[in-house]
């Protein structure tokens, strides 16, 4: 994302999304996942977390207090404080976070797999990083066939199943704990059914429009022993949109990994 050219496409991406999360469609997906997401946020401890992602804020309801939120630029930020950064070079050092959401950006982001190695080495080894995803399977994947939809927000992009999500998180040494489905509706209509999204949630059933990856490191059975930095005191208030980089470069995914879907 060091291009200039990239740079000022994400940032178009980011404006788009913005104005679908706001809409009235779009507010009814996030509630549905906010609802999803609160019990997973709330078991979570720790000192830092950030959200990878275009819409509201989804982890209000965390313990974890200081979250840090990403824009592509410092005019797209709320906050002061908000990390601006390439997608693909986050600003943070490793293993700094002990919860990371990544929503709904794997779709639509050039380099999806640079991505989600950059939110899984931010991540701790006692933290959790969370992928939401549109599913193929749902009304809204069969919504995509309409003539025309593909080229907007949300039906745009690459969508994935959470088994081959799976297959990328193995790939960066993660494990997938557990699988929620949320955002279910009647043809036609938005997630607002409480009655619908109790059942389909209760029962978990893979035909809701989105899914919420739940992952952790996997185990080490020899780890190298290396100072933890921390945010405390270096990347504290306002300096988080200037935080610097540390540690080797992510290694880029095998070629065999990078051309399937």
């Amino acid at each position: 994302m060091s291009n200039p050219h990239e740079a000022l496409a994400l940032a178009r991406l980011y404006r788009e999304g913005r104005r679908y999360w706001s809409s009235e469609d779009g507010q009814a997906h996030w509630r549905a996942e906010r609802a999803c997401l609160g019990p997973i946020c709330e078991n979570l401890h720790g000192g830092h977390s950030l959200e990878l992602g275009m819409g509201p804020s989804l982890t209000d309801m965390s313990p974890i207090r200081h979250n840090i939120r990403w824009a592509p630029t410092a005019e797209l930020s709320e906050k002061a404080s908000a990390l601006v950064c390439p997608l693909d070079a986050l600003a943070l050092p490793d293993e700094c976070l002990h919860l990371v959401i990544v929503h709904h950006l794997l779709e639509v982001v050039d380099e999806p797999h640079r991505l989600l190695q950059e939110a899984a080495r931010v991540t701790a080894d006692d933290g959790c990083l969370v992928v939401l995803g549109w599913m193929p399977l749902g009304l809204g994947g069969l919504a995509r066939l309409t003539p025309g939809r593909r080229s907007r927000l949300p039906w745009r992009g690459h969508w994935r199943t959470p088994a081959k999500l799976g297959d990328w998180l193995a790939f960066v040494d993660f494990r997938v704990e557990r699988v929620d489905y949320c955002g279910f509706h009647l043809p036609g209509s938005p997630p607002t059914n409480a009655a619908l999204e109790t059942l389909g949630r209760r029962h978990n059933v893979p035909l809701g429009d989105s899914y919420i990856i739940h992952a952790r490191r996997r185990s080490r059975l020899a780890q190298s022993q290396r100072p933890r930095l921390r945010l405390q005191g270096t990347l504290g208030g306002g300096a988080l949109g200037h935080a610097t980089r540390v540690g080797g470069a992510v290694p880029e995914p095998s070629r065999r990994t990078t051309e399937v879907e």
